[in-house]
């Protein structure tokens, strides 16, 4: 028995140092054939996620932010809503009542009827509800963040966690209303578009994907290796968070590489 313990504690070790060093070589091999800079490698990012066209993108100077309006209040207000969850909710890993889902529900169909409108005025001659602008697309976009962490959130905390809780992580109106609240007034600091706040949000806005990444891929990892509800803390958790990582960045480096080879470049797409 002491044998059979310790052998499953070698193979353990090395499947760490495997994913481990694995993740290493790709992350420094993507490092090293991105854009340089911090905004480069966020650019990186959204390349691989985002249209990134000029005109749908908020500006940082001269360069557009790393993620479309859109995208960007998008992954922002998933971050956020993680972020705020984590904070409120802990381990707790419940849907949330009904009253919130029917909310959650409105701010997705915002996302889609805004995404739907905004993809007609692409059309010549299609018929629009009215005309897209930016801050709406960021609304909008921000809406459909906030669902996405209302999912996330207690999905990653029903795998990962030994002692989850039943409770909803969002457990009613006035919570999912204190978070709406705080992503209405990041919108309207993006809003700003002050180069020093954008600056910080656009590093942000392309962690997030990662983060979201990681967070997904991470409970793929948990289940492949069967490891579901093994957690007590998240410094024991860095085998399944580290592959996440990997795996998350290897979508994003793969992406990269489609779109370079059909473009050439990379800018975002170009209208007209």
């Amino acid at each position: 028995m002491a044998d059979a313990r310790e052998k499953l504690h070698t193979n353990s070790q090395t499947l760490k140092l495997l994913v481990f060093v694995a993740v290493g070589f790709l992350f420094l091999g993507w490092l090293f054939n991105t854009p340089p800079g911090l905004l480069g490698k966020a650019d990186a990012i959204g390349y691989a996620v985002c249209h990134r066209i000029d005109l749908r993108s908020f500006h940082l100077g001269d360069r557009t932010l790393p993620l479309c309006a859109r995208c960007t209040g998008m992954h922002l207000g998933a971050l956020l809503g993680l972020v705020y969850q984590s904070a409120f909710s802990r381990r707790k890993a419940g849907l949330p009542p009904i009253r919130v889902l029917v909310v959650l529900g409105l701010l997705a169909s915002a996302f889609f009827l805004d995404g739907g409108n905004s993809f007609l005025s692409l059309i010549p001659g299609a018929p629009t509800l009215y005309t897209p602008q930016n801050w709406l697309r960021l609304f909008t976009g921000t809406s459909m963040g906030v669902v996405m962490a209302a999912l996330l959130f207690p999905a990653f905390n029903q795998t990962a966690w030994r002692d989850w809780q039943p409770q909803p992580a969002l457990s009613g109106i006035r919570q999912l209303a204190g978070l709406v609240l705080l992503a209405a007034i990041l919108d309207l600091v993006v809003l700003t578009q002050n180069p020093l706040i954008l600056y910080p949000l656009a590093l942000l806005s392309a962690i997030a994907v990662l983060v979201e990444l990681t967070l997904v891929y991470a409970m793929v990892s948990m289940m492949i290796f069967r490891l579901e509800n093994a957690y007590t803390s998240l410094a024991k958790m860095m085998l399944p968070l580290t592959a996440g990582f990997g795996l998350g960045l290897a979508q994003i480096a793969l992406l990269d590489i489609i779109r370079y080879l059909l473009t050439g470049t990379w800018d975002g797409f170009h209208l007209g």
